[in-house]
């Protein structure tokens, strides 16, 4: 009797155990469910609040562009535009460049930074400065044809440093390289000789502040960088996590848009997230309207044919 009371205490003390062991396990699954469902509700939300501000930002520009130009005089807010470069054979092959030289735009890297030129030409942009690797040099210089400015150049808005990544492709880093796939899960941490996002964060906002406050910047400097870089300080300015940043998308030759109060650092609005334009994006589609008919010489007995614009 004895030894079978002893037994059963045994086993439930075993059950017992066991329970507890699964309750933590389901904890820890719950747990990761809740963190990754409120990451993605948090991303989302970002973007449809971003919507929202960017089209009313494009109604009011549409408004006050006869004005636009002197408002910059005396206004005590910043307009930032962070502004990836356009496509490269790399991106097509999907190589990883990290921060390797000799990348130059393709041909439609090249359209596309033209297009991205065109669809920015209302907007007075007071500065360019850009990470000086070819891809993103090559962009900057296409924006900022035509307005009679200086390029400049800032190291530290340079693409993550991938170390011995460099030049790979994707896929195969994927399938034989347990650190890389440790790395893109979380991006917070790499092994030695590898950029972790929160450093690339660091030195690119630093640079982006650093370049902001000086007095001769104007009210719309425009940065020309990378993807990671892009995403990095977008993740800043709306309070995502710099482990959560792969999550946004940016596109070649887009353009997101940050507004500061130069008094009040707080008062940050991001207004676009990797917006990739068609030409006259921002100009008021009357007023486009009239500008084809003024261009076109149109015979009497001719009809008026408007010519679609081409969608990045």
């Amino acid at each position: 009797m004895y030894l079978e009371k002893e037994r059963l205490m045994c086993n439930a003390g075993r059950i017992k155990e066991r329970y507890e062991t699964l309750l933590i396990f389901m904890r820890g699954c719950l747990k990761k469910l809740f963190n990754a469902g409120y990451s993605w509700v948090y991303i989302l939300w970002i973007h449809l609040h971003v919507g929202w501000r960017f089209w009313r930002w494009r109604v009011y520009l549409w408004l006050q562009q006869l004005h636009i130009t002197e408002s910059t005089q005396n206004s005590m807010k910043q307009t930032l535009l962070f502004i990836r470069h356009g496509q490269t054979t790399w991106n097509i092959d999907h190589l990883l460049p990290g921060q390797l030289p000799g990348i130059a735009l393709n041909d439609a890297g090249r359209e596309q930074a033209a297009r991205l030129a065109d669809a920015l030409a209302l907007i007075p942009i007071s500065t360019v400065i850009s990470s000086p690797l070819e891809r993103a040099r090559e962009t900057a210089e296409i924006i900022a044809a035509g307005r009679g400015l200086t390029l400049q150049l800032e190291p530290d808005l340079m693409d993550t440093n991938v170390g011995r990544w460099s030049g790979q492709k994707f896929d195969e880093l994927a399938k034989t390289d347990p650190d890389w796939k440790a790395y893109v899960k979380d991006p917070t941490i790499a092994p030695e000789g590898i950029e972790t996002f929160p450093q690339v964060q660091q030195r690119a906002l630093a640079a982006v502040d650093r370049w902001r406050t000086m007095d001769s910047i104007g009210a719309y400097p425009a940065f020309v960088a990378h993807a990671d870089v892009v995403k990095l300080l977008i993740a800043h300015y709306t309070g995502l996590d710099a482990g959560k940043a792969s999550s946004l998308f940016i596109d070649n030759a887009s353009v997101s848009i940050v507004e500061i109060e130069s008094e009040h650092i707080q008062h940050t609005q991001v207004i676009a997230i990797g917006w990739s334009p068609r030409p006259g994006w921002l100009k008021p589609a009357i007023l486009e309207g009239q500008k084809d008919k003024e261009d076109s010489p149109v015979k009497e007995d001719s009809p008026v044919v408007e010519n679609s614009e081409q969608k990045t």
